[in-house]
C-alpha cells in the first residue's frame, strides 16, 4: 500500500567507472531532490527496475545516475516500460554510455531509445573546464533559471531528432553543444541533462535548481504546486521569486519574470 499521498523520488546510482564518486553523487542529489519538496530515497543497481520493489514501485521519478559500459537489455527494456507507463526520469551525466560494451550499440537499443543521446568523446579541448550554461528555451524545467557558470566535464554527444533543447554551452570551435534537454516516452517525461561529474558541479547553484525543476517536471507536478516548491529555496542566480517584503531600511527584490527563449531542437 502507497502511504505518501504527494509524489516522490528515487535516486539511482550505478557503474564501476572509478573517475566518477557514485556514492557522493546519491547523496548530493537525494539532497538537492529533497530541496525540491520531494520525498526521495537512494538506491544502488538496476536489477531493482525488473522487478520492482516498493520503494522503486512506489517513485514517481527516477533520478538516474550511471558510470558504466554495462547496461543489462532486461534492465533497460524494464525501465523503458515503467517511463512509457508513466514514470519520470531525469538522466545524469555519464548515464548514456551507450554502445561501448559487448554487443556495441544494438545490446544497448532500449536505453539509447529511452534517453535519446549518447556519450561520443569529450572532444579536444580537455575533459573538463569552466564554462557557461545558457539557456535557449522557455520551459517548466528552465523557468526562473538564468544564464551561469560551472566547472564541470565537457560532453559531447549523440542526439535524436525530436528533442526539445532547452539550454547549450558554446564550443572552442565556435559552435553550440546541448547539455539539456527534454522528451517524452509513451506516458511518461524524460530529461537530459550532461553536467554533474563531481562535488563542484553538485554543489552549483543553478546545476541544483535545475535539477530540482527537471524532478518536479518529470514527476508531474502541476504548475501550482510546481511554483510553490520549484521557488521554495534560493535560485541559482542568487533571487527569490516575487517581491521581498518592505521593512525601515531594506531594499525591495524585484519580481522575477520568465523571458522567452527560441526554441531549439535536437539533430541526429
Amino acid at each position: 500500500m502507497r502511504l505518501r499521498g504527494t509524489a516522490s523520488a528515487l535516486v539511482v546510482v550505478e557503474g564501476t567507472d572509478l573517475h566518477h564518486d557514485l556514492i557522493g553523487a546519491a547523496l548530493a542529489l537525494q539532497e538537492i531532490v529533497t530541496e525540491a519538496g520531494l520525498p526521495t530515497a537512494r538506491a544502488m543497481g538496476l536489477d531493482r527496475f525488473t522487478d520492482p520493489l516498493p520503494a522503486t514501485a512506489d517513485a514517481d521519478v527516477y533520478v538516474l545516475y550511471r558510470s558504466s559500459t554495462v547496461f543489462d537489455p532486461a534492465q533497460q527494456e524494464a525501465l523503458s516500460a515503467l517511463v512509457a507507463a508513466g514514470k519520470g526520469l531525469v538522466v545524469l551525466h555519464a548515464s548514456n554510455l551507450f554502445g561501448y560494451g559487448p554487443g556495441g550499440i544494438a545490446a544497448d537499443a532500449a536505453a539509447h531509445r529511452l534517453i535519446g543521446s549518447r556519450y561520443l568523446s569529450h572532444g579536444s579541448h580537455g575533459s573538463e573546464g569552466r564554462f557557461r550554461v545558457r539557456v535557449t528555451a522557455a520551459h517548466q524545467v528552465t523557468r526562473h533559471l538564468d544564464d551561469f557558470a560551472i566547472d564541470d566535464e565537457y560532453y559531447l554527444l549523440e542526439y535524436a531528432d525530436g528533442l526539445d533543447v532547452l539550454a547549450v554551452r558554446d564550443t572552442p570551435e565556435g559552435g553550440t553543444e546541448p547539455v539539456l534537454y527534454v522528451r517524452e516516452h509513451g506516458a511518461g517525461r524524460v530529461c537530459y541533462c550532461a553536467l554533474g561529474h563531481d562535488p563542484r558541479a553538485w554543489g552549483n547553484p543553478g546545476f541544483r535548481q535545475l535539477v530540482r525543476q527537471a524532478a518536479l517536471w518529470a514527476a508531474g507536478v502541476g504548475e501550482d504546486a510546481y511554483e510553490n516548491l520549484a521557488t521554495r529555496w534560493p535560485l541559482g542566480n542568487g533571487r527569490h521569486i516575487g517581491p521581498v517584503p518592505p521593512t525601515g531600511d531594506t531594499p525591495q527584490t524585484p519580481q522575477t519574470t520568465d523571458t522567452p527563449h527560441p526554441t531549439r531542437t535536437g539533430t541526429a
